[in-house]
C-alpha cells in the first residue's frame, strides 16, 4: 500500500507504508477514490505548520473494502461509497458541551492511518462509532464527496460570523475554500461578496462562477489617492465602494496572510465580524490597533477544522446541489504524482482545487493533469 508523506524541505515522498493506527477487527478499511489537497497540507510540506499532526490528506472519499465490526454495527457494508472524517470529538467533555468540538482532546487523538493520501487507509473504530463515516448518495460523485470536509470547515466558520440575509461579505483568498465561502454566502442569502486575491486566474474564475454576486478585487491594487498602494488599500476601497462606505458586515480571511487579516479589520464595518479562517504559519504575529477595534466594536474570531455535525451539513449542501463544490476541481493527479499536485496547489498557477485520485477513482472524474 502506497501513501504520501511530508519529507521536509518542500518534498513529498510516495512510498510503501504500513498502517500505523487502529487496524483491529473493529476498524474500517477504505480504498481511496479522491482526496483534496488542503491549505494545511501545503503548510505541512512547505511551511511551518502549527499543529502536531503532519499526516497528509484529510479530505478523502472512497469505497469500503472492510467494514469491520464498528462499520457493520453502523449499517455500513463492503462496497459502500463513503466520506470519512479524520477527527471525531467525544461530545461529552466540557469543551464539546460548549460548542468547541474541534478543541476536544479526543478530537486530536483520532486520525486516519497511515493518512488520507493513500491507496487504502484505516478508519478508527472510534470514528466509525461516533458518526465519522457518512454514506454517499448514488447521485453524488466520489470526487464531489472529497469536497465535504473543506466545505464543512467553511460551514463552521459561518456559524461564527453572525451574518444575516442582505449582508455583504468580503473574502480574502479565492482558492477552493475562499470560493466555498462565497458560495455559502450566496446560499445564505447575502447580497454580495467582494472577492480579493493576488491571483488573476482565481479572480477570473470567481467572477465566472459567481457572476454579479462577486465583486473581484486585486490585492496590491492602488488605493484611491495612492496612499496604500501595494498594501491592500485597493481592496478596502472596493469593499467601501460596494457598501456605500459602510464596510463589510462579515470579512472572511481564507488565507494565512497577516496582511490580509489587517486589511480585513480595516474593511469591516462598525460592529462587524472578521473570521480568521486561513492557516497561519507557526509563530506568525500581527500588530493590531486595539483602540480602533474597541471603539468600532469589531469582533475578531478564529475557526479551526470541522466536526462531524458540520460534515453532515456539508454533505446535504453538496448532494442537494445547493453548493456545487465539485465545480472547483481544476486539476487531478494520480498518487504517484503527489509532488506535482502539491507544487501546483502551492503556486495556484491556473488552479483552484487540486485533487489526488486513488485506485477507487470513478470513471468520468476528469482527466489527470
Amino acid at each position: 500500500m502506497r501513501a504520501a508523506f511530508a519529507a521536509g524541505h518542500g518534498r513529498v515522498d510516495v512510498r510503501e507504508a504500513a498502517r500505523c493506527g487502529d487496524d483491529s477487527e473493529d476498524s474500517m478499511t477504505v480504498r481511496m477514490a479522491a482526496c483534496g489537497i488542503c491549505g494545511s497540507d501545503v503548510e505541512k510540506v512547505f511551511g511551518r505548520y502549527g499543529q502536531p499532526s503532519m499526516r497528509l490528506g484529510h479530505e478523502p472519499a472512497g469505497i469500503v473494502v472492510r467494514a469491520g465490526e464498528a462499520g457493520r454495527a453502523a449499517g455500513i457494508a463492503e462496497g459502500d461509497r463513503v466520506f470519512t472524517h479524520h477527527h471525531v470529538p467525544c461530545y461529552s467533555c466540557h469543551l464539546c458541551a460548549r460548542g468547541a468540538e474541534t478543541m476536544c482532546p479526543r478530537y486530536y487523538e483520532t486520525n486516519l492511518s497511515p493518512c488520507g493520501l493513500a491507496d487504502e487507509y484505516e478508519v478508527p473504530a472510534w470514528n466509525v462509532r461516533h458518526g465519522g463515516v457518512l454514506r454517499i448518495p448514488d447521485s453524488m460523485a466520489l470526487e464531489d464527496a472529497a469536497m465535504i470536509e473543506p466545505l464543512a470547515c467553511c460551514v463552521r466558520a459561518w456559524s461564527k460570523a453572525g451574518a444575516q440575509k442582505g449582508d455583504t461579505a468580503a473574502i480574502w483568498g479565492m482558492g477552493a475554500t475562499g470560493m466555498m465561502h462565497a458560495m455559502l454566502a450566496r446560499h445564505y442569502g447575502l447580497a454580495g461578496a467582494v472577492c480579493a486575491d493576488v491571483n488573476a486566474f482565481r479572480l477570473g474564475f470567481a467572477g465566472r462562477e459567481l457572476g454579479r454576486f462577486c465583486t473581484p478585487a486585486a490585492v496590491g491594487a492602488a488605493a484611491s489617492g495612492g496612499g496604500d498602494e501595494g498594501r491592500g488599500g485597493g481592496v478596502v476601497d472596493a469593499v467601501l465602494g460596494a457598501t456605500d462606505g459602510r464596510g463589510a458586515d462579515v470579512a472572511i480571511v481564507a488565507a494565512g496572510s497577516m496582511r490580509a487579516l489587517s486589511e480585513a479589520i480595516r474593511a469591516v464595518r462598525r460592529g462587524g465580524t472578521v473570521v480568521m479562517f486561513g492557516v497561519p504559519s507557526r509563530g506568525e504575529t500581527v500588530q493590531l490597533d486595539m483602540a480602533g477595534m474597541y471603539s468600532r466594536e469589531v469582533t475578531l474570531t478564529s475557526t479551526y477544522a470541522a466536526s462531524d455535525r458540520d460534515t453532515a451539513e456539508a454533505l446535504s449542501l453538496i448532494s442537494s446541489g445547493s453548493v456545487r463544490a465539485g465545480r472547483l476541481v481544476t486539476h487531478r493527479f494520480p498518487l504517484d504524482r503527489a509532488q506535482d499536485a502539491f507544487d501546483l496547489a502551492r503556486s495556484g498557477d491556473g488552479a483552484v482545487k487540486v485533487v489526488v485520485s486513488g485506485p477507487a477513482a470513478e470513471p468520468g472524474g476528469g482527466a489527470a493533469a
